[in-house]
Protein backbone atom coordinates (compact mmCIF):
# COMPACT_ATOMS: atom_id res chain seq x y z
CA UNK A 1 0.00 0.00 0.00
CA UNK A 2 2.66 2.60 0.82
CA UNK A 3 5.30 3.66 -1.27
CA UNK A 4 7.86 5.09 1.76
CA UNK A 5 7.46 6.83 4.67
CA UNK A 6 8.78 10.68 5.48
CA UNK A 7 9.64 12.19 8.41
CA UNK A 8 11.10 15.63 9.12
CA UNK A 9 14.34 16.39 10.87
CA UNK A 10 16.04 19.42 12.28
CA UNK A 11 19.21 17.97 12.44
CA UNK A 12 19.99 15.80 9.30
CA UNK A 13 23.49 14.97 10.59
CA UNK A 14 21.85 13.58 14.28
CA UNK A 15 19.27 11.79 12.44
CA UNK A 16 21.75 9.59 10.14
CA UNK A 17 23.70 8.78 13.27
CA UNK A 18 20.49 7.92 14.68
CA UNK A 19 19.10 6.14 11.81
CA UNK A 20 22.19 4.88 10.76
CA UNK A 21 22.97 2.76 14.02
CA UNK A 22 19.39 1.49 14.65
CA UNK A 23 19.17 0.31 11.13
CA UNK A 24 22.44 -1.59 11.01
CA UNK A 25 21.34 -2.95 14.41
CA UNK A 26 18.40 -4.49 12.32
CA UNK A 27 21.31 -5.61 9.53
CA UNK A 28 20.41 -2.49 7.72
CA UNK A 29 22.78 -0.52 5.84
CA UNK A 30 24.10 2.97 6.25
CA UNK A 31 21.47 5.64 5.09
CA UNK A 32 22.27 7.35 1.47
CA UNK A 33 21.25 11.31 0.81
CA UNK A 34 20.11 12.24 -2.48
CA UNK A 35 20.41 14.82 -4.75
CA UNK A 36 18.17 17.14 -2.55
CA UNK A 37 19.44 16.50 1.07
CA UNK A 38 17.52 13.52 2.05
CA UNK A 39 18.20 10.51 3.76
CA UNK A 40 17.11 7.57 2.33
CA UNK A 41 17.19 4.14 4.46
CA UNK A 42 16.38 0.89 2.07
CA UNK A 43 15.26 -2.35 4.48
CA UNK A 44 13.11 -5.22 4.05
CA UNK A 45 11.36 -3.90 1.18
CA UNK A 46 10.29 -1.06 2.94
CA UNK A 47 11.64 2.91 2.66
CA UNK A 48 12.39 5.66 5.54
CA UNK A 49 13.09 8.80 3.96
CA UNK A 50 14.23 11.92 6.13
CA UNK A 51 14.16 15.34 5.23
CA UNK A 52 14.52 19.06 6.41
CA UNK A 53 10.20 20.50 6.08
CA UNK A 54 10.49 22.13 2.63
CA UNK A 55 8.34 24.46 3.88
CA UNK A 56 11.39 25.87 6.24
CA UNK A 57 9.32 25.45 9.18
CA UNK A 58 10.85 23.61 12.21
CA UNK A 59 9.91 19.52 11.87
CA UNK A 60 7.74 18.59 14.12
CA UNK A 61 6.80 14.66 15.30
CA UNK A 62 3.32 13.56 14.30
CA UNK A 63 1.29 13.65 17.32
CA UNK A 64 -0.48 10.61 17.56
CA UNK A 65 1.41 8.88 14.60
CA UNK A 66 4.05 5.88 15.11
CA UNK A 67 6.11 4.29 12.94
CA UNK A 68 6.59 0.40 13.05
CA UNK A 69 9.99 -1.67 11.78
CA UNK A 70 9.86 -4.98 10.67
CA UNK A 71 12.67 -7.28 12.69
CA UNK A 72 13.02 -10.58 12.21
CA UNK A 73 13.75 -11.22 16.03
CA UNK A 74 14.09 -10.50 19.50
CA UNK A 75 17.56 -9.81 19.33
CA UNK A 76 17.03 -7.68 16.53
CA UNK A 77 14.36 -5.63 18.28
CA UNK A 78 17.02 -5.03 21.93
CA UNK A 79 19.99 -4.35 19.69
CA UNK A 80 17.45 -1.24 17.48
CA UNK A 81 16.81 -0.33 21.06
CA UNK A 82 20.06 0.11 22.64
CA UNK A 83 21.39 1.87 19.25
CA UNK A 84 18.39 4.41 19.48
CA UNK A 85 19.47 5.32 23.22
CA UNK A 86 23.22 5.17 22.24
CA UNK A 87 22.58 7.55 19.35
CA UNK A 88 20.33 10.27 21.18
CA UNK A 89 16.46 8.17 20.60
CA UNK A 90 14.58 8.17 24.16
CA UNK A 91 12.95 4.91 25.28
CA UNK A 92 9.18 5.29 25.47
CA UNK A 93 6.54 3.35 26.96
CA UNK A 94 6.70 0.12 28.38
CA UNK A 95 10.89 -1.68 28.63
CA UNK A 96 10.86 -3.86 25.19
CA UNK A 97 8.64 -6.97 25.90
CA UNK A 98 6.77 -9.41 24.10
CA UNK A 99 3.16 -8.68 23.26
CA UNK A 100 0.14 -11.11 24.16
CA UNK A 101 0.02 -11.51 20.55
CA UNK A 102 3.72 -13.01 20.54
CA UNK A 103 5.12 -9.90 18.78
CA UNK A 104 8.16 -8.64 20.35
CA UNK A 105 8.24 -4.68 19.93
CA UNK A 106 10.49 -1.81 21.59
CA UNK A 107 9.41 1.71 21.26
CA UNK A 108 11.54 4.93 20.68
CA UNK A 109 11.05 8.62 20.09
CA UNK A 110 14.56 9.66 17.47
CA UNK A 111 16.28 12.83 17.99
CA UNK A 112 13.27 14.97 16.61
CA UNK A 113 10.51 13.39 18.84
CA UNK A 114 9.34 10.97 16.20
CA UNK A 115 7.87 8.04 17.66
CA UNK A 116 8.90 4.68 16.50
CA UNK A 117 9.04 0.87 17.23
CA UNK A 118 10.97 -2.50 16.15
CA UNK A 119 8.61 -5.59 16.66
CA UNK A 120 8.82 -9.13 15.48
CA UNK A 121 6.15 -10.49 13.83
CA UNK A 122 2.89 -11.82 16.04
CA UNK A 123 2.64 -15.44 16.83
CA UNK A 124 -0.60 -15.54 18.03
Amino acid sequence: MFTHVMIGSNDLERSKAFYDATFAALGGEPGEVDARGRLIYLHEGGRLMVTKPIDGKPATAANGGTIGIAAASQAHVLAWHKAGVTYGGTAIESPPAERPNGAFVAYLRDPDGNKLTARTQPTK
